[in-house]
């Protein structure tokens, strides 16, 4: 069985929504070792309609001389969950229809490897809380953002995580990653 990898952009008070504003603070390579880490044990994907549609256009087209994340993001299969996207035009891309739990949980024990998720806010909180989530991994931005869509929602049950990482960087960006106690 594999595990659900999230990857975030977040601010200190936990917005996660289209990361534009983190281009003020460059991108260290560093962070780019720790995402290229997680998508190197991922095989799969999961995706959000609304992230989808956001990555493809920006993903699609680019080649590993452009992004070295890029054969990852076009080759590998991506699993959408979305009501209403029916035909999926970036390739090896497949809608697995709405949220549904138990689908995701099938995903996890039929995927050889990780499943990625990044964005996809809805998605991550509605994981969150069914308990699908093996890891969080967490860059998070020395600014705070007051509204936007927030990493856990309003009304998340209460929980505790455990640390599995910690690094900072040069650009105030700090990398947390956690994990749910069993």
């Amino acid at each position: 069985m594999g595990a659900i990898s999230v990857h975030e952009f977040m601010s200190l008070d936990g917005v996660i929504d289209t990361p534009t504003w983190t281009a003020e603070f460059g991108f260290d390579p560093e962070m780019g070792e720790r995402i290229g880490a997680v998508t190197a044990r991922s095989h799969g994907i999961l995706l959000g309609r609304t992230t989808y549609e956001m990555f493809e256009p920006g993903w699609s087209n680019r080649t590993a001389d452009d992004d070295p994340g890029a054969p990852f993001f076009n080759d590998t299969t991506k699993y959408v969950v979305s009501g209403t996207l029916t035909n999926p035009t970036w390739r090896n891309s497949t809608v697995v229809g709405p949220y549904d739990a138990s689908v995701i949980r099938r995903l996890k024990d039929d995927v050889d490897g990780n499943l990625y998720t990044s964005g996809s806010a809805t998605l991550v909180q509605a994981m969150l809380a069914d308990g699908l989530v093996d890891e969080l991994h967490l860059f998070v931005y020395p600014v705070t953002r007051g509204s936007g869509p927030r990493l856990f929602a309003s009304n998340a049950a209460p929980g505790t995580l455990s640390l599995a990482a910690c690094e900072s960087y040069d650009n105030g960006v700090v990398y947390l990653e956690y994990r749910p106690q069993s």
